[in-house]
């Protein structure tokens, strides 16, 4: 499902276009995306205020990204997780999933998941490829299976490959990795999503 293009400065109109297609295809919406460090804007913004109450009403979650940007010109200090972290105290109704696990802030993800019941993370986007990308595929393992083990289980960890940036064969060898027993494995394949998603 496709949705009107929020650009680089959001504006209300574009949110409410956004909100508008939700409403007219709303049997095919399943969430919606805030891309942090993209657009000149926090999650805390009031622009998108909007959108979280269409978000809340209607049960859908709303993903932002967070971590690294693609671009050198992204902004970290608007896309590290931690600044979801006021948006997730005021707005205890919204789901939010944290894109990207954060990377490469991996501990405040695993924080962010643990503390607040709302806040989830998905595992897109993080295998690359060159010359260390075994290491590193080992590297992001330890990492989330570390962060797992803080926030107690998976029950917070959702699957993602921002396809065409990962593969789904990159993201299943990923979990493959996890040193998590089969049971939370399950959780991040489908079950939490099946929950989150409402599918």
């Amino acid at each position: 499902m496709l949705a009107p293009v929020i650009t680089v400065e959001p504006t209300a109109k574009e949110v409410k276009a956004a909100v508008k297609l939700a409403e007219v295809n709303k049997r095919e919406v399943k969430a919606f995306k805030v891309r942090l460090g993209y657009v000149k804007a926090s999650a805390e913004s009031p622009v998108f205020e909007r959108l979280y109450d269409y978000a809340e009403s209607e049960r859908l979650p709303v993903l932002f990204h967070t971590g690294d940007t693609a671009f050198s010109t992204g902004d970290l200090a608007r896309s590290h997780p931690l600044t979801l972290d006021g948006l997730a105290n005021k707005r205890e109704e919204l789901t939010m999933i944290l894109c990207h696990f954060g990377n490469p802030w991996f501990e405040d993800v695993a924080e962010l998941i643990y503390k607040h019941p709302n806040v989830y993370a998905d595992i897109s986007g993080l295998t690359t490829g060159g010359v260390y990308a075994e290491k590193y595929a080992e590297w992001l393992a330890k990492k989330i299976s570390e962060a797992i083990y803080f926030a107690a289980g998976a029950d917070k960890v959702i699957f993602g490959t921002d396809y065409p940036v990962t593969k789904h064969s990159e993201t299943l060898a990923l979990v493959k990795r996890l040193e998590v027993d089969e049971r939370d494995k399950e959780k991040i394949l489908h079950l939490n999503a099946e929950l989150v998603f409402h599918l």
